[in-house]
């Protein structure tokens, strides 16, 4: 099955652990970190390795996490927020994650969002990524409840904004390994 955006639902498309477990690795979070659309809690079971405290929220009530809570209109903060946003909103959620985060924040979205003459011009050239750490193994997203199979044949990559980096943006690979490690 391929990945498709429910441009007028809630696109939930849990993340599988191993993808969670590459930025952990290589990515180090300091404080309290705020998973902000986090589903059924497949990142947050993760990013409690991470982190002693972990708050998650989400805009839909998926049995995980505080439900009704809207990130595009964020009400708190924290020193770090990392998640995988829906497509449709993944500007928005840029936008948010900028105020809300207090230290870094980590969003998890197709390579190919470093493409777009108006992203060029609003989010790359107001605020570029600290860092983009590029998957080598491509990720596979399935719907909640469908069965796992096949490949994906979506790039993806963790975007990193961290404010206590320089203002030019890193390119990073994660290494291959971690699908068949935490899969």
């Amino acid at each position: 099955m391929k990945r498709f955006a429910d441009l007028d639902g809630p696109d939930f498309f849990p993340t599988p652990a191993w993808a969670t477990h590459a930025l952990i690795d290589n990515e180090p979070f300091k404080g309290d970190i705020w998973e902000s659309a986090c589903g059924d809690g497949a990142m947050s079971k993760v990013l409690e390795l991470a982190s002693q405290k972990i708050t998650s929220s989400d805009l839909y009530n998926r049995g995980y996490g505080e439900p009704g809570v809207d990130f595009l209109r964020p009400k708190r903060r924290a020193a770090n927020i990392v998640t995988n946003p829906p497509y449709n909103a993944a500007e928005g959620f840029v936008q948010s994650g900028l105020k809300a985060a207090e230290r870094k924040f980590a969003l998890l979205l197709r390579l190919a969002f470093l493409e777009g003459a108006n992203r060029q011009r609003t989010i790359f050239t107001e605020a570029p990524p600290s860092r983009v750490w590029v998957f080598s193994e491509r990720i596979t997203f399935y719907p909640a409840g469908a069965v796992q199979k096949g490949t994906g044949t979506t790039a993806y990559a963790w975007f990193v904004w961290d404010k206590d980096a320089p203002s030019q943006t890193e390119l990073k690979w994660l290494q291959p390994g971690y699908k068949a490690r935490y899969s």
